[in-house]
């Protein structure tokens, strides 16, 4: 049974920023989009021929990040529409966290001679990631009393932080000191991710109000989902909000996806003309 405020519970749903966070940090800004710049450079000359198109490396990531976010954004509404009425956010949650930590396992066979099947692992990781915070975000009020769900996410974040910047460290010294293939840094995100998602999977409800779902879910799921979309149009507030939000979100998101291999680009350009 699910205590609101109950500080063991607080504490183990704070680990999953800690566990999901080095998704973020090592395979969208510092590691990845460097070794993805590099071997498309080397092994292709920065030009990509893919399903009869020729584009830049860094046109065809930022459109395979970018569908990864299009199929989260169709999908995650009905899903959750779903998991509300079925008591499964716990499940979806793992799903998604699963397949985005096996995927950047997958990343340490990313091959420059197959490349729809090396950024098929980059958007599922995407998806994983994106889709399983859907659902980790949707524990905050059931876990939290209104008057502490702002510290609980701060704390949340902190431990996102902390976690990331550990083990980015632990790669850099991987790669600088003990000079081990860039590679492994990618299995070490999937086990780092997987590993310590264990703590919030072991405490947090798999159906917090003892929901018992009857009939077609997917239905029922949408039905839901209706209901929210006509309680959001009675708030004018709320739509400014979200609407607002949703370009806030995807400047931040632009920027932190493409700044290192825009960077990267510009360095090359700059040591070319020095």
């Amino acid at each position: 049974m699910l205590i609101k405020g109950d500080k063991r519970t607080i504490r183990a749903w704070t680990f999953y920023d800690w566990a999901n966070s080095v998704y973020p940090l090592v395979i969208t800004s510092a590691i990845f989009p460097i070794f993805y710049e590099n071997v498309t450079e080397s092994d292709l000359g920065g030009k990509v021929g893919i399903f009869g198109m020729t584009l830049s490396s860094s046109e065809l990531y930022s459109y395979t990040i970018s569908l990864s976010f299009l199929l989260v954004s169709l999908v995650s509404p009905a899903l959750s529409g779903i998991a509300d009425y079925a008591g499964k956010k716990k499940r979806f949650m793992q799903i998604f966290c699963y397949l985005g930590a096996f995927s950047c396992a997958m990343l340490y066979f990313f091959d420059t001679s197959n490349m729809p099947l090396s950024l098929l692992w980059v958007m599922l990781a995407s998806i994983g990631f994106n889709g399983s915070l859907v659902f980790y975000n949707a524990f905050l009020p059931e876990i939290a009393h209104v008057e502490d769900q702002d510290r609980v996410s701060a704390r949340g974040f902190a431990m996102g932080y902390a976690g990331s910047a550990l083990l980015l460290i632990i790669n850099l010294v991987m790669l600088k000191v003990l000079e081990v293939d860039v590679r492994w840094c990618f299995v070490t995100v999937a086990v780092w991710w997987i590993a310590f998602a264990q703590i919030p999977f072991s405490v947090l409800p798999h159906n917090v109000f003892g929901h018992k779902p009857e009939g077609n879910l997917v239905m029922k799921g949408f039905r839901e989902l209706w209901l929210v979309f006509k309680e959001t149009r009675t708030q004018p507030r709320l739509k400014r909000f979200l609407s607002s939000f949703f370009v806030y979100s995807m400047g931040v998101q632009t920027v932190m996806l493409m700044a290192v291999i825009f960077a990267k680009r510009r360095y090359r350009a700059w040591r070319m003309w020095t």
